[in-house]
């Protein structure tokens, strides 16, 4: 009679990919079991079960409020609205804000596909879009910026830091130009919150759009913060909760989940900038050294401490891809929302990239949890790989140059 076989050794993965979701902190999944065996009921209710539901709930939305710099004094509370995630947040902010078919919607060209998305489909209404250029570097033109807006400027959006290069926007710039216009300035930094200090009074914003599941809280929970003066027209009818900005039974488990995975993010935020940007560089200058032929998208810029974008000349994407997935290493092509599509990425291509870079570039992006001994294997597999492609396409000397 045989033995039971020894089970095959578990694959060493390397994970790079925080940027499409950084894994939930067990702290997280902790605070959030505790709510379900706390039976938490619906919070609109009027008897007693439905008002400690409601209290847990407003507890965990004014601690949120007070991490990401919201005012809460009334009668000029800021407004804090809770929505799915990043993507229905980004929408509710350009439908809601930016609807009148009257008033012109500016965008920078490199905003994720939730808002490029969401601004198109305005256009196809009648609404007037403009899509604001960029650098090389991918940061937007202010002066451009400054030429375009008019009277019937209504809305602005341009996200706080770029999810594909990482790319940090000077929104104090941004938000200067349009205060004085009277313009709102919406922005997208779901990959800024839990990464980078943030305070929304004190970026000046009007609206901004934040997801749990970017720094350690669960998938399906976001929000999008608005300043107390400002309307917003709903995506959704037929409830009074979060006045009626965005109606539903709030999900409190969520909720709390999100809250705890901020106030863990804040609590080492520093610290783990500092780690991440470290750690991030050195992968970047590894790299570098043993293929010199690399470029890092938007190098030159003020970027997330976490993200880098980098092209493979010579070397096809998704082929690239799929090796160092089989070697252990999860990485991305660009946004987690078009991973799936062989488009090439609109980002690289606004910041005025060629065509073979952008097909050879991946996002590489960490975490909190990634260590010093992960980037070391990571780059010798990179490296290992990218030079084993390049050798099978025989585009090897003409990517590396003489040896």
């Amino acid at each position: 009679m045989y033995g039971t076989p020894l089970a095959a050794p578990k694959m060493k993965r390397i994970y790079l990919d925080h940027n499409a979701t950084t894994p939930i902190d067990p702290e997280v999944c902790a605070a959030i079991q505790e709510c379900y065996h706390a039976g938490y009921v619906n919070p609109s209710s009027p008897h007693a079960s439905g008002r400690q539901s409601r209290r847990v709930l407003e507890n965990a939305r004014e601690r949120i409020g007070e991490l990401l710099g919201l005012r809460s004094n009334a009668p000029r509370a800021d407004h804090l609205v809770f929505t799915s995630g990043g993507t229905e947040a980004n929408n509710l902010a350009i439908f809601g804000i930016g609807h009148n078919c009257n008033a012109t919607l500016f965008v920078s060209s490199v905003e994720h596909p939730s808002i490029l998305g969401a601004a198109q489909e305005l256009e196809n209404r009648g609404v007037p879009v403009v899509r604001l250029p960029v650098d090389a570097d991918g940061v937007v033109s202010l002066d451009r910026l400054e030429s375009l807006l008019t009277p019937t400027t209504r809305l602005v959006s341009v996200m706080g830091g770029n999810n594909e290069t990482g790319v940090l926007q000077p929104l104090a710039e941004v938000v200067s130009r349009c205060e004085s216009r009277n313009i709102a300035l919406h922005s997208d930094v779901v990959q800024v919150a839990g990464k980078l200090p943030l305070n929304f009074r004190e970026l000046g914003l009007a609206a901004m759009s934040v997801s749990a599941h970017k720094f350690g809280g669960p998938v399906g929970i976001g929000a999008l913060v608005l300043r107390h003066d400002l309307n917003l027209k709903p995506l959704l009818f037929g409830g009074f909760q979060q006045a009626a900005f965005r109606p539903g039974t709030e999900p409190i488990a969520a909720i709390v989940g999100m809250c705890r995975a901020l106030e863990l993010s804040h609590a080492t935020l520093a610290c783990n900038a500092a780690r991440m940007s470290q750690l991030r560089d050195q992968f970047e200058a590894i790299l570098a050294s043993e293929l010199p032929q690399i470029k890092v998208h938007g190098s030159s810029a003020e970027r997330l401490p976490h993200t880098s974008n980098i092209a493979f000349p010579g070397l096809d994407r998704q082929a690239l891809l799929m090796a160092l997935d089989l070697a252990g290493i999860d990485c991305s092509t660009g946004s987690a929302c078009a991973s799936g599509s062989s488009e090439s990425s609109h980002v690289l291509l606004a910041m005025g990239c060629a065509k073979p870079l952008v097909n050879s570039s991946l996002r590489f992006s960490l975490g909190r949890q990634t260590t010093q001994d992960e980037i070391e294997w990571a780059t010798r597999e990179i490296i290992r790989i990218s030079r084993g492609l390049w050798s099978q396409s025989g585009s090897f000397k003409s990517a590396t140059g003489p040896r």
